[in-house]
């Protein structure tokens, strides 16, 4: 068995990613850092739960989802979405003020090229600029997978409102990642 101080303190250091992943789907700050100190809470209280069977990042992920959930039925009726007052997500994590990227990107050259990391950066950042319900439903299904008839109950909404509103999420994502990623790659 893995020294519990080592795992405890490993848990402590995906706090970064736990935060970003949870205020990408509820859309408030303190739900997200609530969720996120539940799930670092409950992943050290159950270490000895954790087997090694997995990865940890991905055991305690597995927790955090559960999390998110809670918070959502606990919030369903609040409003869910802060503004961001700084400025436009995209532009912040990927480009200078002058409009460059950051980074150059490297050449789209197949398949492995989506594991490259300024290409996550981009999906992310597209997927914070979701509006609201876009963003909310896109991620209940995509991270949370959950099924639509779970979607329509949690937030009150028809399947077919749940499909048109996958639809049009996905074809924002598509207009975001090809104006944003692949539309500035080098010829």
């Amino acid at each position: 068995m893995p020294d519990t101080d080592d795992i405890s303190l490993r848990i402590q250091a995906l706090r970064p990613a736990l935060l970003r992943l949870a205020q990408l789907q509820l859309r408030n700050l303190a739900w997200a850092e609530d969720a996120v100190s539940d799930t670092i809470l409950a992943a050290i209280e159950g270490i000895g739960a954790f087997n090694g069977q997995s990865q940890l990042k991905t055991w305690v992920v597995g927790i955090l989802r559960h999390k998110v959930l809670d918070q959502l039925r606990l919030r369903k009726r609040e409003c869910a979405y802060d503004t961001d007052e700084d400025g436009d997500v995209l532009e912040d994590l990927i480009f200078v003020p002058n409009g460059h990227f950051r980074e150059m990107p490297q050449s789209w050259s197949g398949p492995d090229a989506l594991q490259q990391r300024q290409f996550f950066e981009v999906l992310e950042a597209c997927m914070d600029a979701l509006p609201g319900q876009l963003g909310r439903v896109f991620l209940m299904r995509e991270w949370l997978e959950l099924d639509t008839d779970a979607i329509c109950q949690e937030l009150g909404l028809t399947s077919t409102n749940v499909w048109k509103i996958l639809s049009r999420a996905r074809l924002r994502l598509r207009e975001c990642l090809q104006l944003n990623w692949f539309g500035n790659q080098p010829t």
